[in-house]
This record gives C-alpha cells, structure tokens and sequence, in this order.
C-alpha cells in the first residue's frame, strides 16, 4: 500500500501507513506503548504520541536549562505540514 499525496490530511492515512511513515522518519516505536514514538535527529531528540485527535510532540531538553517543549498538531493538517512541522526540529 502506498501513501496519500503529502497535501493529504493524515486523518485520510490508514495507521499501518503513518506507522510506516514514521518509521521512515527514523522514529521507533515503543514496544510497551504503541501510540508513543521516538526519534533523534542532528542536535534534537523528542517523543512523539499518536493521540486520538492529535499526534503531541515533546522536544526533549530544547530549550536553555534543560526545558521540554511540547507542540500539539490536529490529523486534520496534511502529512507535508506535519513532516515540516515536527522534523524540522524545534
């Protein structure tokens, strides 16, 4: 099965298709929940839950003095706009 268009609303994507695209993102699952993610990139690393409503993005140790920063962003939102929003980095 191959993903929508990237202007598709992820809403609009089977959830074996946005598993397998976070896994391309370089995400790994959490084998004890399977709604929260992981992914560490260059410089950043951060927690990402698939919510019911929502996917929840927490930047791990973003900001100055070792804060978390915490993003919510709607299925409604098209897989081009996610990808931008939260692999981007904080």
């Amino acid at each position: 099965m191959r993903l929508p268009s990237p202007d598709t609303p992820l809403y609009n994507h089977p959830l074996p298709l946005i598993e397998s695209w976070l896994q391309t993102q370089g995400c790994t699952q959490d084998k004890a929940n399977a709604s929260s993610w992981y992914v560490r990139r260059n410089g950043w690393e951060a927690e990402i839950w698939m919510d019911i409503e929502e996917i929840r993005v927490r930047y791990i140790n973003a900001i100055a003095g070792n804060k978390d920063i915490q993003r919510v962003f709607p299925y409604s939102l098209s897989r081009q706009d996610i990808e931008d929003a939260i692999f981007t980095g904080p």
